[in-house]
């Protein structure tokens, strides 16, 4: 029985009379040329832009009552000194906060976004892999491949062919809050 189980598992599993057909994805390549991925980068870009914009704003009036502290505190009472330095440290904790909350944020984001991009590449490869008649499509962890199986430039050109198709007079290119 042990001579019939080695038999079996050392038999190729495919004919040698069959043509299959195998193509390799660079994904690190497909998602950076994409379309979809530069549109994703451009919003969270602006999404950022502005939130950094009200932190910088929220620093500068910290600075402001500081320098209004060193400037005016000799000419006030120790209770008006009591209540700027509580209020100072009172923002420099929320700014603190904001911008740790903004980070975890921005992660949070970077990871939908990678998420559902990786989505679409994947979508985008099986569609193709069956128009191709495709048997096996290898990805990540590929120390060599010949270019000519390589349809990374495929998948790219099929993705912006549904940005395009997706990005019409009424798409939305806001990102939410």
């Amino acid at each position: 029985m042990a001579t019939t189980l080695l038999g079996v598992a050392t038999q190729p599993v495919l004919s040698a009379d069959s043509d299959y057909r195998i193509a390799v994805v660079d994904p690190n390549r497909v998602v950076e040329q994409s379309p979809q991925y530069e549109a994703a980068r451009d919003a969270l870009q602006r999404e950022i832009e502005e939130r950094e914009r009200d932190l910088r704003e929220q620093q500068e009036q910290i600075a402001a009552l500081q320098r209004q502290l060193e400037r005016d505190g000799p000419l006030m009472s120790e209770s008006e000194i009591q209540r700027l330095q509580n209020d100072i440290r009172s923002r420099t904790r929320k700014v603190k906060y904001a911008r740790d909350e903004f980070q975890d944020y921005f992660a949070l984001r970077q990871n939908e976004l990678r998420t559902k991009l990786s989505r679409q590449v994947q979508e985008v490869v099986v569609e193709l892999a069956k128009e191709q008649k495709i048997d096996l499509i290898l990805s990540e962890g590929l120390v060599y491949s010949n270019p000519r199986i390589d349809i990374s430039d495929l998948v790219i050109e099929r993705l912006k062919q549904e940005f395009e198709k997706n990005s019409g007079p009424r798409a939305d290119t806001s990102a939410p809050r």
